[in-house]
């Protein structure tokens, strides 16, 4: 089921889903304005972008040449970026290396820059957003606009029934909508922490959460409009547990384990070594396989989606050696 509210009756965000998530759209009136995220009306100039940071040279002024100042806006009659942009100024004719030459650069909102005559391509970034214009310039003053129909982005996720899960176990990455000859989605940018604006130009992205390191994964594909700050929130319908080997019910738990734990079709999804082995795991049932001093044990367990759990490995449960993963009868406690 597709959750979807809006907050202002001009503002629309569209969820193509592969997985439940709540879709908030706010307008962005004022991109210059300061930020505080995750404030509900966070605009998008100044906050984090993920952008990286450029490394731009330091140009020569031109003598004799005339004043270009540029400005962009996120949509069309909107007002100007004031700063978290990245201007470049490319020549048109390509060096020795095949790429255009750069001209000039400059960082912040609104920049003027002194270049001869002639035309050119100008670029500007804005976090993962951009916009490109070709432009022509004379000995007189120019002022060129670029419009860069952009939005941002904020992602987040919660455990079934609401739960909050941990920032620090939580990643998203951005992928474009469109797949490639092969069938693959160019990647947009990994590792997006919770509640941090990306800002993106408008458009239909697909984005994955990870929740741990295993295999609790959502895929969401979430429209971004321009202008406006788009929230989004998926649901991971997995749990955090705990497993350990142990002599009696309640009893300490033994070291130098080695853990193995299986899906339901026999496919590896964990391995580790330690006294205890924690991990999240997608809801489903699974077999955990526990080996110590050439002994091999054996316990099948469900994952109830939205539920952390503790569960304990019997040494009584010890199988036949040489046949580990067979299945054997396990006490009925959790």
């Amino acid at each position: 089921m597709i959750i979807l509210r809006l907050l202002t009756v001009t503002a629309m965000a569209i969820l193509f889903a592969v997985a439940p998530a709540i879709v908030h759209a706010q307008e962005l009136a004022d991109p210059g304005a300061a930020v505080t995220t995750p404030l509900p009306a966070s605009p998008l100039d100044g906050a984090s972008s993920y952008a990286p940071k450029p490394s731009l040279p330091t140009l020569p002024k031109i003598s004799g040449a005339g004043a270009l100042t540029l400005s962009a806006k996120l949509v069309k009659g909107g007002p100007d970026i004031t700063r978290g942009l990245t201007w470049r100024v490319f020549g048109q004719t390509p060096g020795q290396d095949g790429k255009l030459p750069l001209v000039a650069s400059a960082q912040g909102g609104t920049a003027s820059i002194d270049i001869e005559p002639g035309s050119y391509l100008v670029h500007a970034a804005f976090g993962r957003a951009g916009a490109t214009k070709r432009i022509t310039v004379g000995r007189q003053a120019k002022v060129e606009s670029l419009v860069l129909d952009a939005g941002g982005l904020k992602l987040d996720a919660v455990a079934s029934g609401g739960m909050p899960i941990p920032p620090d176990q939580l990643t998203f990455s951005i992928y474009e909508q469109d797949e490639g000859s092969r069938g693959e989605r160019a990647l947009i940018i990994r590792d997006v922490t919770p509640n941090t604006v990306v800002r993106l130009n408008a458009g239909v992205y697909q984005v994955v959460s990870d929740y741990g390191k295993v295999n609790a994964v959502i895929r969401s594909e979430i429209r971004v409009e321009a202008g406006k700050l788009t929230e989004a929130t998926v649901e991971h319908k997995a749990a955090s547990i705990t497993i350990k080997l142990v002599r009696e019910q309640g009893g300490e738990a033994i070291a130098d384990t080695s853990w193995e734990v299986l899906t339901d079709t026999g496919d590896t999804v964990k391995e580790s070594v330690g006294a205890y082995s924690s991990m999240v795991l997608a809801e489903g049932r699974y077999t955990v396989i526990a080996k110590n001093r050439d002994r091999v044990y054996q316990r099948d367990i469900e994952v109830e989606a939205g539920r952390n759990h503790d569960f304990e490995v019997l040494t009584e449960n010890a199988l036949p050696a040489g046949k580990p993963g067979q299945e054997i009868e396990t006490p009925g406690y959790e």
